[in-house]
């Protein structure tokens, strides 16, 4: 993808400007939204391939905005979020976000966060992901469509949780650590925590079980890392 466009959504001027020289110098178009409102207005005229979303936004929480903005579009979300505010991170995720930035963030560490996300946008699927639909019991996945088709419901789902759920029915009823899935689903020069696969792993669990809090389908395998379990009649 060649000069992607990213939408910082940032009211800090300090930190405005720094990101437009370090991600201008990085060969990414930059365009900037100052608060939630004018964010979710910007998006339907810049159409852009990723945003940086900071939590603390005026007129609009980032959460919020994060929440609207997933009504419409899979378009990547990087939530930036204040050192320590764990809370925030973890409701950034379960609405949506597909991985966090702390600040005070070093460039390198954030184009990095921005280049593996870009790589994993529908249009640049390869490989596996790219071809075959799946049939686990009730829930089907069309990696062409990406339509998730769960209890006769078609879903949308984030990207993350597309490519995550993918993973899993195509190894349906294999234990896949929880090394693998961060690798397949978030690079191998992913530098989050594992928190992330856990939020995207209940947010799975909130649409494809009957009973989130007891899961059945996609289950923990303590000290290694996930199954999803193939029904009897497969």
């Amino acid at each position: 993808m060649a000069n992607p466009t990213i939408l910082v959504v940032e009211d800090e001027e300090s930190f405005v400007e720094a990101l437009k020289v370090g991600l201008k110098r990085e060969g990414f178009r930059v365009e900037i939204a100052r608060d939630g409102v004018q964010a979710l207005e910007m998006y339907d005229i810049v159409k852009p391939d990723v945003i940086l979303l900071d939590v603390m936004l005026p007129r609009m929480s980032g959460i919020d905005v994060c929440r609207q903005l997933r009504k419409k579009t899979l378009t990547p979300i990087i939530m930036v979020t204040a050192k320590g505010a764990e809370i925030d991170t973890v409701v950034g995720l379960e609405v949506g976000a597909d991985d966090y930035v702390t600040k005070p963030y070093r460039l390198r560490e954030l184009t990095a966060r921005i280049r593996a996300v870009l790589r994993r946008v529908p249009s640049d699927r390869g490989g596996e992901l790219s071809s075959g639909s799946l049939q686990v019991g009730d829930v089907g996945l069309d990696p062409d469509e990406h339509n998730v088709v769960i209890r006769g419901d078609v879903h949308k789902l984030p990207l993350k949780e597309f490519e995550l759920l993918h993973i899993l029915l195509a190894n349906a009823g294999r234990v896949l650590p929880r090394d693998v899935l961060i690798d397949r689903v978030w690079g191998s020069d992913y530098v989050g925590d594992t928190k992330t696969l856990d939020v995207h792993i209940k947010r799975l669990r909130t649409k494809v079980e009957d009973d989130p809090a007891q899961p059945t389908r996609i289950v923990t395998i303590r000290g290694l890392g996930y199954k999803y379990e193939k029904p009897h009649s497969a």
